[in-house]
């Protein structure tokens, strides 16, 4: 394997004018003549050279179903065994390519996804439907709600798209800037895909065919008292049709239900919030009372429902400047989101079931 540079990424703004940058490639010290981090040698057989292990067949060594009948429960265990050695191997030396976002597809479907898959399965017990109003291939953007006090809403919905799609695509969420700015919370939401919600970002992402998620009500939804559960909050003015606009991209509404549950919000500690400079303190029943325990969400029961794709491919170049077209686009998502959420929360039977 050949050394490549790696290019630092520092600012967030920054980017936004500059061209599209490559997938990297990051290398350990050791590099490819080193013994630190090189793979051992294959045994090749009589005339034959043997090929370097590359990193897609060390990850098939993780599927629990890799070998076919001869997938012992032994031999299963081995491979993964080995799948994870290599996967560490790979993390400890550099060896794995990140996207001029930060994005790391490998450490995201690892261990990301398996960290919040069990969640949504079995705890929230997360429902999906309409998967198929997402394209299997080409730049679309996800408009959903936003709710719950903290935002796991967001994380539920990536993993729902990745899992539930035949093509099991990656959503690429837009994150407020506090998002970044928190220490840990800052790397992992890069590693997994999320960058900063602004048009730049999101139009690049757009056209290179990635699949792209907004919350366009941000803190006014999140934060909402529970009072107001299952109300949209305001849209802002638009921003996200005009990205996708700009794109091509169609627009795919979203509505989520269970969300509002998990934390029901039933005051704001303001002068607390401003101190710590967060946009709002939550007081749950649960919470500060019981302490950390307070901070454990209820499990109630998600739907998510993807609706029908509003295209938006037919528009002229020129249609981004109109207010009035961006304005009734942004109320047309806005008011499916609304009406899908009426009819989601009819047909539930309980918070809970």
């Amino acid at each position: 394997m050949a050394d490549a540079k790696v290019i630092p990424f520092d600012d967030d703004r920054s980017r936004s004018g500059g061209t599209s940058r490559p997938a990297r490639r990051r290398t350990g010290p050791g590099g490819p003549g080193g013994g630190d981090g090189s793979a051992a040698p294959v045994s090749a057989l009589p005339g034959a050279q043997a090929p370097e292990p590359t990193v897609e067949a060390e990850q098939e060594e993780l599927r629990p179903d890799a070998g076919g009948a001869e997938g012992s429960a032994g031999g299963g265990w081995e491979r993964r065994i080995a799948g994870g050695l290599a996967f560490l191997r790979r993390r400890v030396t550099g060896d794995y390519d990140v996207d001029e976002f930060g994005y790391d597809k490998e450490l995201t479907d690892q261990v990301l996804m398996s960290a919040l898959r069990p969640l949504a399965d079995k705890y929230f017990r997360v429902e999906v439907k309409g998967i198929e109003n997402i394209p299997s291939d080409g730049g679309a953007l996800i408009v959903a709600n936003h709710s719950g006090t903290l935002p796991l809403d967001g994380l539920m919905l990536q993993v729902a798209v990745h899992d539930n799609h035949p093509a099991e695509r990656h959503l690429r969420l837009l994150a407020a800037d506090l998002v970044f700015h928190l220490p840990v919370v800052n790397e992992l939401a890069r590693k997994a895909g999320h960058t900063l919600a602004c048009a730049e970002d999101a139009q690049r992402l757009l056209e290179t065919g990635e699949i792209v998620g907004v919350m366009p009500e941000g803190f006014k939804g999140i934060g909402k008292p529970f009072g107001e559960r299952y109300k949209l909050q305001r849209f802002g003015r638009g921003g996200f049709v005009s990205t996708a606009l700009r794109a091509g991209a169609p627009i795919v509404p979203c509505s989520i239900v269970g969300a509002e549950e998990i934390y029901p919000m039933i005051g704001n500690a303001k002068t607390l919030a401003r101190l710590l400079g967060f946009p709002y303190f939550p007081i749950t029943p649960t919470f500060p009372w019981l302490g950390p325990l307070g901070a454990l969400p209820l499990p109630t029961k998600w739907t998510i429902q993807f609706g029908e794709p509003i295209p938006t491919d037919g528009y002229p170049p020129e249609a981004a400047e109109d207010p009035m077209l961006m304005f009734n686009l942004t109320d047309q998502v806005r008011e499916q989101i609304q009406h899908t959420l009426y009819k989601l929360l009819v047909q539930r039977r309980s918070v809970f079931f």
